[in-house]
């Protein structure tokens, strides 16, 4: 092999240029550049070239969202011998937030594999063969890609930067992860258990019911403006339209950074605002859905194998000649309910994952498009860590 893979769980990644500098300068010249490491070996023969590359999610956020599902996906997909130490497995990939990836230019000698063992162990992670085999800090097999045990007594590490970082647990937010697998369960959708809790009602930052209903009207005239934009409208006469109407029900103030962007955009003759933009917020139909759900004007959430009603979900705004007659129609449901929603689409964005990853369809024909945006406007309604609409992290 000319691969190893250290992934850890740090609150910073200065520990970790000692370790390299100081470690592998027993077998190689290491001279840094930037986040990397270029290695040459020492050896008058069969001279080895390589490198180390360090990434951390708060430098490379998008190289976390993009593998670590995969990484859940493979280990969970992985049959254990040991079910507990499967959970305790997932757990620790869920506190990953460090990776030092070694490359190597030709097989990896015995001799290099007990220096990269030194590192792992300074660094405090777990090693990661191209096989599938997990290591732990002190070169220890913790489970082989067969699922059979190694002699590991392993334990997770969550750094204090990650314990901070995943919200408290309760008896409130148990209750209602199992009762989302229980569903999971009974429909025959696959589920991972170490997927964490959401948090308490106490402890979310709910939306004011008067933000989620000016949010929904903003967000259901942008969809619009963006629907006439990938039709090829008339983008001048529907950006007017459209912008009297943010006036009228007087909720400009409640469109995202995005959405202003993209409405008031200028742009030279015969050109059009980007298309593919324009799908993307139209596709946000799913996103205000969900808001008029929580706000009554939707009778159920349907398990989402399939799109709205666009025609209704029109209607229910464009029936009402301002803001005040629309707000004075909400029945807003309980806190408890929307946050029963946003667990139950957190575990079904797992499943979506996870099976396009294994090159799967997904399970009962899950549409992913709708889950993700259902999944932005229950996030955003319930304050999931201050996380803003056009930014939401659909992590799983």
């Amino acid at each position: 092999m000319n691969h190893f893979t250290i992934c850890a769980s740090k609150n910073d990644t200065h520990d970790i240029e000692e370790g390299i500098l100081d470690t592998l300068a027993q077998g190689f010249v290491v001279e840094k550049n930037d986040s990397s490491y270029l290695l040459k070996s020492k050896g008058l023969f069969k001279r080895h070239q390589g490198a180390i590359h360090v990434i951390a999610d708060n430098t490379d956020p998008d190289y976390f969202a993009k593998n670590m599902p995969g990484m859940m996906s493979f280990y969970h997909n992985i049959p254990f011998e040991d079910e507990q130490l499967k959970e305790l497995v997932m757990i620790q990939i869920s506190v990953f937030n460090t990776v030092i990836a070694v490359e190597m230019d030709k097989e990896i000698t015995d001799e290099q594999m007990q220096l990269l063992i030194k590192l792992l162990s300074s660094i405090g992670g777990v090693g990661f063969l191209p096989d599938g085999t997990l290591l732990d800090q002190q070169g220890l097999v913790i489970v082989y890609p067969n699922g059979e045990s190694g002699p590991s007594n392993f334990r997770p590490h969550a750094c204090t930067k990650m314990i901070n970082v995943q919200e408290a647990t309760s008896a409130q937010g148990e209750a209602r992860k199992n009762n989302t697998i229980a569903f999971l369960v009974e429909k025959g959708i696959p589920y991972v258990a170490s997927l964490p809790q959401l948090p308490s009602v106490e402890d979310c930052a709910f939306k004011r019911q008067e933000d989620i209903a000016k949010r929904a009207v903003a967000l259901l005239i942008a969809i619009q403006f963006a629907c006439d934009v990938a039709q090829s409208g008339n983008i001048e006469d529907s950006r007017e339209f459209f912008l009297n109407m943010l006036h009228k029900y007087n909720v400009q103030q409640f469109l995202t950074d995005n959405e202003k962007s993209f409405l008031q955009a200028q742009y030279p003759d015969a050109q059009y605002p980007d298309a593919q933009e324009a799908v993307s917020i139209a596709w946000q139909y799913e996103a205000y859905w969900t808001l008029i759900w929580a706000l009554g004007f939707v009778e159920t959430l349907e398990f989402p194998d399939d799109v709205c009603d666009c025609d209704y979900a029109i209607q229910v705004v464009s029936s009402c000649e301002t803001f005040e007659q629309f707000y004075a129609q909400i029945a807003m449901r309980s806190k408890e309910e929307i946050l029963d929603e946003a667990d139950k689409i957190y575990r079904l964005h797992w499943a979506c994952v996870n099976s396009r990853i294994n090159g799967q369809a997904a399970p009962l024909a899950l549409n992913e498009s709708v889950v993700m945006e259902r999944r932005r406007a229950l996030f955003w309604m319930i304050g999931y860590r201050n996380e803003q609409w056009d930014t939401m992290s659909m992590d799983t």
